[in-house]
Protein backbone atom coordinates (compact mmCIF):
# COMPACT_ATOMS: atom_id res chain seq x y z
CA UNK A 1 0.00 0.00 0.00
CA UNK A 2 1.38 3.41 -0.99
CA UNK A 3 1.65 6.26 1.54
CA UNK A 4 -1.09 8.22 -0.29
CA UNK A 5 -3.47 5.21 -0.18
CA UNK A 6 -2.79 4.81 3.55
CA UNK A 7 -3.61 8.47 4.18
CA UNK A 8 -6.89 8.16 2.26
CA UNK A 9 -7.91 5.14 4.39
CA UNK A 10 -7.17 7.08 7.59
CA UNK A 11 -9.29 9.98 6.35
CA UNK A 12 -12.19 7.65 5.53
CA UNK A 13 -11.93 6.02 8.97
CA UNK A 14 -12.06 9.44 10.59
CA UNK A 15 -15.17 10.40 8.65
CA UNK A 16 -16.85 7.11 9.60
CA UNK A 17 -16.10 7.65 13.30
CA UNK A 18 -17.48 11.18 13.12
CA UNK A 19 -20.71 10.00 11.47
CA UNK A 20 -21.20 7.34 14.15
CA UNK A 21 -20.70 9.93 16.89
CA UNK A 22 -23.29 12.24 15.34
CA UNK A 23 -25.76 9.36 15.02
CA UNK A 24 -25.34 8.54 18.71
CA UNK A 25 -26.25 12.12 19.57
CA UNK A 26 -29.65 11.76 17.88
CA UNK A 27 -31.30 13.51 14.98
CA UNK A 28 -31.66 16.82 16.83
CA UNK A 29 -28.84 19.04 15.54
CA UNK A 30 -29.00 21.07 18.72
CA UNK A 31 -28.60 18.06 21.01
CA UNK A 32 -24.80 17.97 20.96
CA UNK A 33 -23.39 20.20 23.64
CA UNK A 34 -26.85 21.45 24.61
CA UNK A 35 -26.50 20.25 28.22
CA UNK A 36 -29.07 18.30 30.26
CA UNK A 37 -32.72 18.71 29.38
CA UNK A 38 -34.88 20.44 31.99
CA UNK A 39 -37.03 18.20 34.17
CA UNK A 40 -40.71 18.03 33.23
CA UNK A 41 -42.94 20.26 35.33
CA UNK A 42 -43.89 18.73 38.65
CA UNK A 43 -47.46 17.50 39.03
CA UNK A 44 -49.69 20.20 40.44
CA UNK A 45 -50.66 19.53 44.02
CA UNK A 46 -53.89 20.52 45.67
CA UNK A 47 -53.59 23.66 47.75
CA UNK A 48 -56.72 22.79 49.75
CA UNK A 49 -57.54 19.31 51.04
CA UNK A 50 -61.12 18.84 52.21
CA UNK A 51 -61.89 15.95 54.56
CA UNK A 52 -65.49 15.00 53.73
CA UNK A 53 -66.71 13.00 56.73
CA UNK A 54 -70.13 11.40 56.65
CA UNK A 55 -72.43 8.55 55.71
CA UNK A 56 -73.78 7.28 52.37
CA UNK A 57 -74.69 10.80 51.22
CA UNK A 58 -70.98 11.63 51.34
CA UNK A 59 -69.92 8.24 49.97
CA UNK A 60 -72.02 8.66 46.81
CA UNK A 61 -74.52 5.82 47.22
CA UNK A 62 -75.95 4.14 45.21
CA UNK A 63 -73.65 4.56 42.19
CA UNK A 64 -70.33 5.28 43.90
CA UNK A 65 -68.33 4.49 47.02
CA UNK A 66 -64.79 5.37 48.12
CA UNK A 67 -64.22 1.71 49.06
CA UNK A 68 -63.01 -0.30 46.01
CA UNK A 69 -64.66 -3.48 47.34
CA UNK A 70 -68.03 -1.74 47.43
CA UNK A 71 -67.49 -0.28 43.96
CA UNK A 72 -66.88 -3.78 42.64
CA UNK A 73 -70.36 -4.77 43.83
CA UNK A 74 -72.04 -1.83 42.06
CA UNK A 75 -71.14 -3.23 38.66
CA UNK A 76 -71.68 -1.50 35.30
CA UNK A 77 -73.83 1.25 36.84
CA UNK A 78 -70.75 2.62 38.64
CA UNK A 79 -70.48 6.39 38.14
CA UNK A 80 -67.89 8.56 39.89
CA UNK A 81 -70.10 11.60 39.29
CA UNK A 82 -72.43 10.17 41.93
CA UNK A 83 -70.72 12.05 44.79
CA UNK A 84 -70.61 15.71 45.71
CA UNK A 85 -66.83 15.41 46.04
CA UNK A 86 -66.50 14.87 42.26
CA UNK A 87 -68.42 18.02 41.37
CA UNK A 88 -66.76 20.15 44.00
CA UNK A 89 -63.26 19.20 42.78
CA UNK A 90 -64.28 19.86 39.18
CA UNK A 91 -65.60 23.32 40.00
CA UNK A 92 -62.74 24.28 42.36
CA UNK A 93 -59.33 23.67 40.75
CA UNK A 94 -56.58 23.16 43.30
CA UNK A 95 -58.95 21.45 45.74
CA UNK A 96 -58.90 17.77 46.67
CA UNK A 97 -61.93 16.31 48.43
CA UNK A 98 -61.12 13.23 50.49
CA UNK A 99 -64.28 11.11 50.45
CA UNK A 100 -64.67 9.54 53.91
CA UNK A 101 -68.29 8.48 53.61
CA UNK A 102 -69.45 5.08 54.88
CA UNK A 103 -72.91 3.78 54.10
CA UNK A 104 -75.26 3.27 57.07
CA UNK A 105 -73.21 4.92 59.79
CA UNK A 106 -74.72 6.97 62.62
CA UNK A 107 -73.09 10.16 63.86
CA UNK A 108 -71.46 8.39 66.82
CA UNK A 109 -69.80 5.97 64.40
CA UNK A 110 -68.79 8.73 61.99
CA UNK A 111 -67.14 10.64 64.84
CA UNK A 112 -64.78 7.73 65.52
CA UNK A 113 -63.20 8.22 62.08
CA UNK A 114 -62.61 11.97 62.30
CA UNK A 115 -58.90 11.90 63.13
CA UNK A 116 -57.99 9.50 60.34
CA UNK A 117 -60.09 11.28 57.75
CA UNK A 118 -58.85 14.76 58.65
CA UNK A 119 -55.14 13.95 58.91
CA UNK A 120 -53.25 16.33 56.61
CA UNK A 121 -56.40 18.20 55.56
CA UNK A 122 -57.12 21.95 55.70
CA UNK A 123 -60.90 21.72 55.84
CA UNK A 124 -63.43 19.42 57.51
CA UNK A 125 -66.99 19.02 56.20
CA UNK A 126 -69.26 17.29 58.74
CA UNK A 127 -72.31 15.39 57.41
CA UNK A 128 -74.60 12.87 59.07
CA UNK A 129 -77.72 12.17 61.08
CA UNK A 130 -80.20 10.42 58.82
CA UNK A 131 -79.12 6.95 59.99
CA UNK A 132 -79.59 8.01 63.61
CA UNK A 133 -83.20 8.85 62.73
CA UNK A 134 -83.65 5.65 60.70
CA UNK A 135 -82.33 3.56 63.61
CA UNK A 136 -84.43 5.31 66.26
CA UNK A 137 -81.60 7.18 67.96
CA UNK A 138 -82.58 10.47 69.66
CA UNK A 139 -82.12 13.58 67.53
CA UNK A 140 -80.48 15.33 70.49
CA UNK A 141 -77.76 12.67 70.62
CA UNK A 142 -77.05 13.03 66.91
CA UNK A 143 -76.84 16.81 67.28
CA UNK A 144 -74.41 16.43 70.19
CA UNK A 145 -72.17 14.19 68.05
CA UNK A 146 -72.19 16.68 65.18
CA UNK A 147 -71.44 19.52 67.59
CA UNK A 148 -68.51 17.58 69.05
CA UNK A 149 -67.08 16.87 65.59
CA UNK A 150 -67.24 20.56 64.70
CA UNK A 151 -65.44 21.56 67.89
CA UNK A 152 -62.82 18.84 67.47
CA UNK A 153 -62.14 20.01 63.94
CA UNK A 154 -61.75 23.62 65.03
CA UNK A 155 -59.47 22.59 67.92
CA UNK A 156 -57.26 20.78 65.39
CA UNK A 157 -56.88 24.00 63.40
CA UNK A 158 -59.18 23.00 60.56
CA UNK A 159 -61.65 25.20 58.78
CA UNK A 160 -65.00 23.52 59.35
CA UNK A 161 -68.30 23.43 57.47
CA UNK A 162 -71.56 21.55 58.05
CA UNK A 163 -74.41 20.41 55.84
CA UNK A 164 -78.11 19.79 56.41
CA UNK A 165 -79.91 16.47 56.17
CA UNK A 166 -81.79 15.80 52.94
CA UNK A 167 -85.50 15.10 52.58
CA UNK A 168 -86.15 11.36 52.87
CA UNK A 169 -88.85 10.17 50.49
CA UNK A 170 -88.99 6.62 51.80
CA UNK A 171 -89.18 7.84 55.39
CA UNK A 172 -91.94 10.35 54.71
CA UNK A 173 -94.04 11.39 56.57
CA UNK A 174 -92.87 9.85 59.87
CA UNK A 175 -89.26 11.02 59.59
CA UNK A 176 -90.02 14.52 58.29
CA UNK A 177 -90.42 16.26 61.70
CA UNK A 178 -87.30 14.57 63.04
CA UNK A 179 -85.30 15.73 60.02
CA UNK A 180 -86.62 19.26 60.50
CA UNK A 181 -85.67 19.14 64.19
CA UNK A 182 -82.12 17.96 63.51
CA UNK A 183 -81.64 20.51 60.74
CA UNK A 184 -82.69 23.27 63.14
CA UNK A 185 -80.12 22.02 65.61
CA UNK A 186 -77.45 21.86 62.89
CA UNK A 187 -78.11 25.47 61.90
CA UNK A 188 -77.94 26.48 65.57
CA UNK A 189 -74.55 24.77 65.92
CA UNK A 190 -73.35 26.60 62.83
CA UNK A 191 -74.38 29.97 64.25
CA UNK A 192 -72.85 29.28 67.65
CA UNK A 193 -69.57 27.90 66.31
CA UNK A 194 -69.30 30.33 63.41
CA UNK A 195 -69.22 27.66 60.70
CA UNK A 196 -71.20 27.72 57.42
CA UNK A 197 -74.06 25.25 56.96
CA UNK A 198 -74.87 24.17 53.40
CA UNK A 199 -78.65 24.29 52.73
CA UNK A 200 -78.86 20.79 51.34
CA UNK A 201 -82.48 20.21 52.37
CA UNK A 202 -83.96 22.92 50.19
CA UNK A 203 -81.47 22.14 47.41
CA UNK A 204 -83.26 18.84 46.71
CA UNK A 205 -86.74 19.41 48.15
CA UNK A 206 -89.66 19.25 45.75
CA UNK A 207 -91.70 22.49 46.02
CA UNK A 208 -94.72 20.54 44.81
CA UNK A 209 -94.23 17.86 47.48
CA UNK A 210 -92.70 19.48 50.60
CA UNK A 211 -90.66 17.12 52.72
CA UNK A 212 -89.61 14.97 49.77
CA UNK A 213 -86.84 15.08 47.18
CA UNK A 214 -87.65 15.95 43.60
CA UNK A 215 -87.97 12.76 41.61
CA UNK A 216 -85.30 13.82 39.11
CA UNK A 217 -82.85 14.54 41.94
CA UNK A 218 -83.07 11.12 43.60
CA UNK A 219 -82.61 7.58 42.32
CA UNK A 220 -84.63 5.55 44.81
CA UNK A 221 -85.96 8.03 47.35
CA UNK A 222 -83.08 7.58 49.79
CA UNK A 223 -80.08 9.02 47.93
CA UNK A 224 -79.47 11.71 45.30
CA UNK A 225 -79.09 11.11 41.60
CA UNK A 226 -76.02 12.41 39.77
CA UNK A 227 -77.91 15.66 39.19
CA UNK A 228 -78.73 15.76 42.89
CA UNK A 229 -75.12 15.33 43.96
CA UNK A 230 -74.14 18.11 41.60
CA UNK A 231 -76.62 20.42 43.33
CA UNK A 232 -75.23 19.50 46.73
CA UNK A 233 -71.68 20.34 45.66
CA UNK A 234 -72.78 23.76 44.42
CA UNK A 235 -74.09 24.62 47.88
CA UNK A 236 -71.07 23.62 49.95
CA UNK A 237 -69.31 26.69 51.33
CA UNK A 238 -65.73 26.31 52.50
CA UNK A 239 -64.81 28.93 55.12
Amino acid sequence: MTRSSHMRLLALAGLLALSLLLAACGDDPGSAGAGPRPDPPAERRATTVVAALGDSITAGTPLWDPDPSVRAQIGPALDERSQWAYWYERDHPGTEVRNCGINGQRTDEIAQRLDGCARGANVLVVQGGINDIAQGRPVADAADDLDTMVRRGKAAGLRVAMVELLPWNNGYPAAAPLIDDLNRRIRAIGRREGVPVAPWYTALEDPAAPGRMRTDLTIEGDHPSVAGYRRLAARVRIP
